[in-house]
């Protein structure tokens, strides 16, 4: 090492490399190691270097502007003591710098509040949920309290979401005690919706371990999978509303008595394809296939299925109003889509002497009245968007959409003829026909 002179602050700060050099040093004759580099465009630097394994190694210390004279010496005599040990400088501030990233990791993930982290979970997951799934998942964190014309049960506020007590909480407070305490209060007042919520909480919570970014705040196992917050939100009960064959002329002759047309239409469907209500609601013109006779039902389960489009249904469909892209379409709500007409069905089956038959009861209609004609329990779940069952019916038996067809409207048919429903198969949709009184 050349140019080995007593380092000042004045010989520190008068170092310049030459401008016809890449670098120039100054070593300190002082403390063995210890060197000034300097470059024609950058700020000199401190830097230590040494031999480890017999080779030559360099370390940056800092700069004049953070480090004294001394405390460079002193530093200097550190990192040769260092090797004199046996152990290498590099390895030891790499080893420092990632214990430095863990912990400023660590204090962030502590300080983060898990409606922070909720927010970036949806917009992470948004690309592989559906709309509705994304929407639910919104709902159950709102805070509540905005103003409502209906389904506030004489409030006239909403309500707030199951999970939102939750939500100013940071994410390292919550803890297995802190769900199960939460689990007991939502389990007392709404305990279906609370076990909804807990699901979500559950699945929100292993994505946070899989990210680095937050799996410092966790203790590792996920905290609401406990026995105690299970028993708190109960166990949900076998839903058991369905219609009855004798049930099915007063029922559709309630809903085909209801004022709007598209409310009345989507029950109709509802039960006549055995869909999910939010499925149903969710059509659009192009999923209707008029020349091929099919239906296009956005699947939660496959993302899309195919089934086939009735003549009835197709009669009923194409009597509606095309004010906008959504079959099932309204004039009045903001999205231009009908909300889901509980209560309007509430009342027709108050009308047609019917108790506890909710909208996804008719799904399960469809279901067990296809019982009646003994038709294939592949088939059926093919139509309702259920998963296979069984090895067969997964890789070996495809139906295509002629074949459901001709299992599907024989099921339609059937239910309308024990409904009492005048209809003539054939008739272009949208035209009216006759028929003997």
């Amino acid at each position: 090492m050349a140019n080995k002179v007593a380092f000042t602050a004045g010989r520190v700060a008068g170092f310049r490399c030459p401008s016809d050099k890449v670098q120039a040093f100054l070593w300190d004759v002082t403390s063995p190691g210890l060197g000034l580099r300097a470059t024609p465009a950058g700020k000199p630097a401190y830097v230590f270097q040494s031999r480890f394994q017999d080779k030559t190694i360099r370390l940056t210390i800092g700069g004049p502007d953070a480090w004294s004279i001394p405390q460079a010496q002193e530093k200097a005599r550190e990192l040769q003591r260092q090797i004199d040990e046996g152990r290498d400088p590099r390895d030891l501030k790499r080893d420092a710098l990632a214990a430095a990233a863990e912990r400023k990791a660590a204090e962030a993930a502590q300080a983060v509040t898990v409606g922070e982290v909720w927010t970036v979970y949806l917009d992470a997951r948004r690309p592989h949920w559906g709309e509705r799934h994304h929407a639910d998942h919104f709902k159950l964190v709102q805070a509540g309290g905005v103003p409502a014309k209906r389904g506030t049960r004489g409030r006239g506020v909403t309500v707030a979401g199951p999970l939102h007590p939750l939500m100013a909480l940071p994410l390292c407070d919550l803890t297995a005690p802190a769900i199960e305490a939460w689990a007991a209060r939502e389990g007392k007042t709404r305990p279906t919706a609370a076990r909804l919520a807990w699901r979500c909480l559950k699945a929100f919570l292993s994505w946070c371990a899989e990210q680095p970014e937050y799996a410092p705040a966790l203790a590792g196992v996920n905290p609401a999978k406990t026995k105690k917050a299970r028993e708190a939100l109960g166990k949900a009960g076998v839903k058991q509303d369905a219609l009855l064959r004798e049930q099915l002329p007063v029922w559709f002759a309630a809903v085909r008595q209801i004022s709007n047309p598209v409310a009345a239409a989507y029950l109709q469907t509802l039960l006549l394809t055995g869909a999910r209500p939010g499925e149903v609601l969710g059509l659009r013109w192009d999923d209707v296939n008029t020349k091929w006779r099919g239906l296009t039902i956005r699947d939660k389960v496959e993302g899309e299925r195919v089934i086939p489009l009735t003549p009835y249904v197709s009669q009923l469909i194409h009597g509606l109003p095309r004010r906008n892209e959504w079959v099932f379409s309204s004039a009045t709500a903001g999205a231009g889509a009908l909300t889901i007409p509980r209560n309007t069905h509430v009342q027709a089956c108050a009308v047609a002497g019917i108790d506890g038959l909710t909208l996804h009861g008719l799904r399960r209609s469809f279901k067990s009245l296809t019982e009646w004609l003994e038709i294939p329990a592949g088939v059926v779940a093919q139509i309702m968007g259920h998963k296979p069952s069984a090895t067969a019916e997964k890789h070996y038996t495809v139906r295509p959409l002629d074949l459901l067809r001709l299992h599907h409207e024989r099921i339609e048919a059937w239910i309308l003829e024990q409904a009492g429903v005048p209809f003539v198969v054939g008739v272009e949709p949208g035209k009216l026909a006759l028929v003997a009184g």
